[in-house]
Parts: structure tokens; sequence; C-alpha cells
């Protein structure tokens, strides 16, 4: 018997005979379509959409990341091997043309993203990324001894990405506003700027790599670029002169104890290690910015450098006048009279998550009394950089606030979801 014309073959090798009627089924369920964009992946593979990418965006990224123009007719299209290929190195070969002026040219964008996505090339992954997702990329190397087989023993990897996150979090709270010690402030807003941030590995170990989608990531990275250079100036100026002024006036520039802290522990352990920047092509070049910028180095001879500026920073910087409205999640005090401690989830007045502020008798009881009813309550206070800006001194003031019914259903759920952070023995996360 023979196969229908019609019907789909299993391959050269399958013997011909009867087809097989499968089981019924139940189908598969089909996911909700999302919505298109400019760089919306083809369906199932994982790769761009030929007829959305760009072609010098493509060359820009598969030059960016190592690989190589070999040849190609002059203003049609270039043959691009993978780092390290040469032209019978039987690697992998891209013919990608050089616009979308001709017939066959998003055919052949569609061929070279299909061989990208089977390359072996770590490289490969990269370029595709870049293109799904209009990114900066930041890079980090770390020069640390090699283990079997020239790779990087996890311990070391873990201390990579562990500094890579400490450096892009201090960008992302330099963005919030210019500090020379953040502490708890704008944390929680910092953090959720980089949930759209995607990480790449190097193979070996030593190197990493996180893509930072425009928008929204761009302020982040464009901070990055003037801190990081402002703080190689400044360690450059304090070891030729041992003076810390110009620590200082980089604070502007978005340097803080957080990125001070991230570069220590970035270098530590290493015989240096180096950060690069490379703008995403499909977005341009930020205004103020190098089109191509150099790559930062820090060595250990810079370590005693970063911990000055970062002790200096954190005794500087100065406590801040506010007026919080929170409310009351746990009390404390020693006996049943006298002043206690009263924890408060800010809801308002400052950039911090929680606060703790020592009240006296009076206002302990009024903000016990609040809790009680489900009433925050305001607070007049300074808060202070020791501690992280978790504490509020010299409280005055405290007055239960009024709230609309849904707010203050809202509270009373979460006191009595939370029965033991009423109590008056403080657990041991309070001291902290």
């Amino acid at each position: 018997m023979h196969r229908p014309i019609d019907e789909p073959g299993r391959g050269d090798g399958a013997a011909r005979g009867p087809v097989p009627v499968p089981p019924p089924h139940r189908p598969h369920p089909v996911p909700a379509a999302e919505p298109a964009g400019p760089w919306t992946a083809a369906a199932g593979d994982g790769v761009p959409d030929p007829g959305r990418v760009d072609p010098r965006v493509l060359g820009a990224l598969l030059a960016r990341h190592g690989w190589q123009r070999r040849g190609g007719a002059a203003g049609r299209y270039g043959r691009w091997t993978p780092p390290g290929g040469g032209p019978g190195s039987g690697g992998t070969s891209l013919l990608v043309p050089d616009s979308l002026a001709f017939p066959d040219s998003e055919d052949l964008i569609g061929e070279a993203l299909t061989a990208l996505a089977r390359s072996a090339t770590p490289s490969a992954r990269e370029v595709l990324t870049g293109l799904a997702v209009p990114s900066d990329e930041i890079r980090w190397w770390r020069e640390v001894p090699q283990g079997p087989a020239g790779t990087v023993p996890w311990p070391e990897q873990e201390r990579l990405r562990s500094a890579a996150r400490k450096i892009l979090l201090a960008g992302a709270l330099a963005v919030r506003g210019r500090a020379g010690y953040h502490g708890s402030r704008h944390r929680a807003a910092a953090q959720a700027a980089l949930e759209p941030v995607v990480v790449g590995t190097d193979p070996g170990g030593r190197a990493l790599t996180a893509f930072l989608p425009v928008p929204p990531g761009r302020p982040v990275a464009v901070r990055l670029h003037h801190a990081l250079h402002a703080a190689r100036e400044a360690v450059d100026y304090q070891r030729a002169t041992g003076g810390m002024e110009a620590f200082d006036s980089a604070v502007e520039a978005g340097v803080s104890r957080e990125l001070t802290d991230a570069l220590v522990a970035l270098v530590r352990g290493t015989e240096g290690a180096r950060i690069a920047l490379a703008w995403a092509p499909a977005a341009g070049v930020p205004e103020g910015c190098a089109a191509r910028p150099e790559p930062v180095e820090f060595s250990p001879g810079d370590l005693p450098a970063l911990r000055e500026a970062g002790a200096r920073y954190l005794t500087d910087e100065p406590s801040v006048p506010v007026r919080i409205t929170g409310a009351v999640v746990r009390l404390r005090r020693s006996g049943p009279r006298g002043e206690g401690t009263v924890r408060l989830r800010v809801l308002g007045g400052a950039d911090v998550g929680h606060v703790r502020v020592t009240l006296d008798e009076e206002a302990y009881r009024t903000a016990g009394h609040a809790h009680l009813v489900g009433l925050p309550i305001r607070v007049v206070g300074r808060l202070e950089s020791r501690g992280g800006f978790r504490r509020l001194a010299d409280a005055t003031g405290v007055v239960p606030v009024q709230v609309d019914e849904a707010e203050r259903d809202r509270l009373m759920k979460s006191l009595h979801e939370n029965l033991d952070f009423f109590e008056e023995a403080c657990g041991p996360e309070e001291e902290r």
C-alpha cells in the first residue's frame, strides 16, 4: 500500500505501509494570544519574527558578541562566522542581508535566526536575547583561579552573581534619588525595577551578562554608566592624593555606599574585575553617554579606597525629617507602664517599608488603641540613617488617622490574620 500524496511522510528511512490511526485524545489547550509588538517571537520556536528584525541591528549584535564578517556581496549581504571560527572551520555561518530592500531579505534573516537558535556557540543565545527584547547589556568579568578543565568553581560563580545583583540594585537606587547611603529607602521600588532583567552566564563561569530591556531598564543602565566611571575616577584621585573629596562629588553621579560595597564584593578574592556596558542598537545611544563606553576595571589595590568611601558615606548621610503615616504591626514594652517601642508598616511619608519608633506612655497607649480598632497613626520625627533609615527619633504628635471603610476593613483583616504581631514581647528579629 502506498501513502496518499497529500499525507506527511515519516522520513526517508521509514518503512512504507498502512498508516496507523492514533487513538482519540483531548486536544491541548490553546494559550490566549498575546498582544503583538515589534519584537513578538515566532510561535513555538523562541526565534524573533524575521519580518520585524532590522538587519542592521542583527549585524551590530553579531559584531558586539565577537562574530566576524567574512566577505559577501558589498551592499547586499555579509557572511558571519562565530568567534574563533575561520572560513574553513565547519562551524555555523550566517548570511545576513544589509537591508530589507531585496526580495529575499526576510528569508535570509529567518534562516540566520534559525541557525542561531540551533547553534552551540554561547554568544548565539545572547544575540537572540538582544533581538527578542531590545536591551542594554552590562557584562562583568572576574579574574579568579581556574578549576578543572578551565572552569570556575561554583562558589566563585555565586560571588559573581551576588556582586552583579548588588551593582544593579545600587544603580536602581540611584535612579530613585542621589544619596551617599540609601539604607532601606526606595528599596522595594528599586527591586521592582529590576524584575524584567534577564541574565546570561558565560559557560566557563568567569563572566556574567545582564540584559536590561529598553524600556524600562535604560535609566538604570545610564545611571550605572555614570556612577561606575565616577567611582573609578574617585578611586584614582584617592590613591594619588590620599583625599576623599572626589567621592563626595561622585554622589551626584550615583555613587553610594551600596555601590562601593558591591564593587568590594566583586573585586575581593580576585586578581581584578571588569564591567562593560553596551547600548541596545535598536534604541540608540542615550544623551550624554559615549557610543561605545570603555570597560571600567577595578583591582585589589582599589579595595582600601572603596571601603573607606563606604564608611564615609554611612557616617555622613544626615537624618531626614518626616511625617509618617503607618499601620501599627508590633508593640513592645518591658512593663505595664512607661514608654514602649512600636513598629509601623509605612503607608506614606517615607520611602521605606517599616520603621521602629520609641513612644512615651501616652503616645504608646494611643498607638495601641489605634491598632485594636484598625486605624493607622501619624507621627512626626527624624528618620535616622543609623540602622538603615529604619528608626524614627524624637517622635511627637502621635494621632490616629481616619481612613475609608474599605481601607479600615483591609487593616482589620490584616490584624486578625497576624495576631502574633500584636505582642508585648519583642521577637529576635525586632532587634536587628
